[in-house]
């Protein structure tokens, strides 16, 4: 039976070389890419609704408050159980995994990927934890779209870009947001606009648009439809709102990251769970409104019903103050990266997309009331700097400001407010870029040299694999060896003209080129006289195999000017690296990139 499967796909494969050119078939897959997105992300929200509906049942009602404690823990003891007993993997952030395996893996992304965010990611959010589920999607489809391109054959190029039609499938799917999801796979994963990569992007979106239609009907997640117009007069307001958004979105990056080095410091998984899940278990007891995504938060503030927003009130404050609604949506704000980065901490799976939203939308209308309220006469729509406090975080926090001006004004029909949403989202991130010169998402690639840009010479280097471009044919010598022995078993035998040096332990300690002993190779009277040790000499610059991306490898060449350096791994001679080698795979690697 496989043989004949395999026999199948092989004339497929035939025939669609002879009939199908590589355009049309990459346009056939990206369709085929999309529709997987789409579906990925249609079990996400359904799996996490379901999950929903369990808790909401009647039977749990009188104890709520208490359950707000418990449930987190339980999505996460559930989460940490399929983890260890089952998929033991490790489950990295889901844009973030994606951006490292098209940088440094040449975008195979494993199996295990489709499977394992789809299971874990409704566990988490589902029971409460304080995460979304934009980045699980992200990784779904991903996956989707590597090992379809893989299943058909196809090249690195077209991996790549079957990824970035997945990843927009996903956030088309997630949002019903076409042209937004388009613009997030160009800024988030660096994809090129030319024309053939932007067609398979606008068929992937729509294709994925379309499953999420069908399967889940015209119901969006942020459904509000824009009644108050943008006003001149509003501008000031719009400014001191982008310098807060960004200020918060600095807040927001710098707190994700010192919770996330915190839980490192355990090297138990089973530590951060408990320390983890008692933690966001008891945010979310005090801040029911963190409990899960946060739409119904979201969607609360639009309309204006800042109480259902809200929910219970901690220690039964009265709601009826709206200095009150003010710092508790303040609180919120506050809390909610808190909450979201404790979630991850803990063991949980999920994405910082929403996160990033509700904070913002809080902020945005905790603002608008403040000027409101402030007794000055002054009165601005709520429900708009809701939405512009949206895409100043989403601007700052995830450094996409074009995703965040079409995402707000696609899903909300926000298209008067285009003026304040480009503007808050400019000054927003820029503050953060002067502060955090990478998003949550890239920080650690690329602070590790790995991170993918719209540089193009940039990333020709990163893809390079430093192992197949590293000579290990170099005879060894010890530092005690006499020029004799080194003219016989060394020099004689190699087409080396250069012979590292090395101690017992494998360490190198320098280096002896053939020009350094070309004038006494004849003089006999030094063969028993000169060693090793005397006649090497240091290396301008030595490269660390662990430590060096290709980028500072080629600034090592430059500033040292020799054509060979030598490579450290784990403290130990490796082999050497040449320039000439270098620039060949360079070349060869530049090709794949503009063919």
């Amino acid at each position: 039976m496989a043989l004949n499967t395999k026999s199948l796909f092989r004339k497929f494969l035939i025939w669609r070389y002879k009939h199908i050119s590589e355009r049309q078939f990459v346009f056939i897959l990206s369709i085929l890419v999309g529709f997987l997105a789409g579906m990925g992300t249609v079990l996400l929200k359904n799996l996490t609704h379901y999950i929903r509906l369990l808790i909401d049942l009647d039977f749990f009602k009188d104890y709520k408050n208490s359950l707000y404690f418990i449930f987190p823990i339980i999505g996460l003891f559930l989460v940490y159980v399929i983890k260890q007993a089952w998929l033991k993997k490790h489950i990295g952030h889901g844009i973030s995994s994606t951006l490292y395996a098209i940088s440094k893996l040449g975008g195979i992304i494993p199996k295990y990927n489709i499977y394992a965010g789809l299971i874990t990611a409704p566990l988490t959010a589902g029971f409460g934890g304080s995460v979304g589920l934009q980045g699980p999607a992200v990784s779904v489809g991903s996956a989707l779209g590597s090992n379809a391109a893989r299943f058909f054959h196809m090249n690195q190029k077209t991996r790549m870009l079957l990824i970035g039609c997945a990843a927009a499938g996903a956030m088309a799917s997630m949002f019903k947001a076409p042209i937004a999801a388009i613009i997030f796979a160009v800024e988030i994963f660096s994809l090129d606009i030319a024309f053939t990569s932007l067609i398979p992007l606008l068929l992937a979106s729509v294709s994925a648009v379309v499953t999420s239609y069908f399967f889940l009907g015209t119901d969006i997640l942020l459904p509000f439809e824009l009644s108050d117009k943008f006003q001149i007069n509003d501008i000031g307001f719009y400014i001191i709102l982008a310098l807060i958004t960004g200020l918060a979105s600095v807040y927001f990056s710098k707190v994700f990251f010192a919770l996330t080095n915190f839980f490192k410091q355990f090297k138990s998984r089973a530590k951060r769970l408990l320390i983890g899940g008692l933690a966001i278990g008891t945010i979310l007891y005090f801040i029911p409104a963190l409990y899960g995504e946060g739409y119904g938060l979201m969607n609360n503030l639009l309309k204006g019903d800042h109480l259902s927003a809200i929910g219970k009130a901690p220690f039964n404050l009265d709601l009826s103050n709206i200095w009150i609604v003010i710092v508790l949506l303040l609180g919120i704000a506050i809390f909610k990266a808190i909450a979201m980065t404790t979630t991850f901490g803990a063991g949980g799976v999920g994405g910082v997309f929403i996160p990033t939203l509700v904070m913002g939308s809080t902020l945005g209308n905790a603002f608008a009331k403040v000027i409101n309220n402030i007794g000055l006469d002054f009165h601005v729509s709520e429900s708009n700097f809701t939405l512009i406090g949206m895409t100043g975080l989403m601007a700052g926090v995830l450094h996409a400001p074009l995703t965040a001006i079409f995402l707000i004004a696609e899903i909300t029909g926000g298209y008067e407010l285009f003026v304040p949403l480009m503007l808050v989202s400019a000054i927003s991130f820029s503050i953060t870029k002067y502060y955090t010169s990478h998003s949550i998402y890239t920080l650690k690639l690329a602070q590790r040299g790995e991170l993918m840009t719209h540089d193009k010479d940039k990333n020709v280097l990163m893809v390079l694999n430093i192992d197949k471009i590293i000579e290990t044919d170099f005879i060894v010598l010890k530092p005690d060896m006499r020029l004799r022995d080194i003219l016989k078993n060394a020099v004689s035998k190699s087409s080396r003209n250069h012979f590292p040096v090395v101690d017992e332990e494998n360490r190198f300690l320098g280096v002896i080129r053939l020009d350094d002993i070309r004038h006494m190779m004849f003089d006999q009277d030094l063969y028993d006289k000169v060693d090793a040790s005397s006649l090497m000499h240091g290396s301008q610059a030595i490269i660390t195999y662990e430590k060096d991306s290709m980028n500072v490898i080629m600034d090592k060449f430059k500033k040292s000017g020799v054509w060979n350096l030598p490579v450290i791994k784990n403290g130990k001679y490796h082999g050497y690296i040449s320039k000439s080698k270098l620039l060949t795979a360079y070349r060869e690697q530049l090709i794949n990139f503009t063919s």
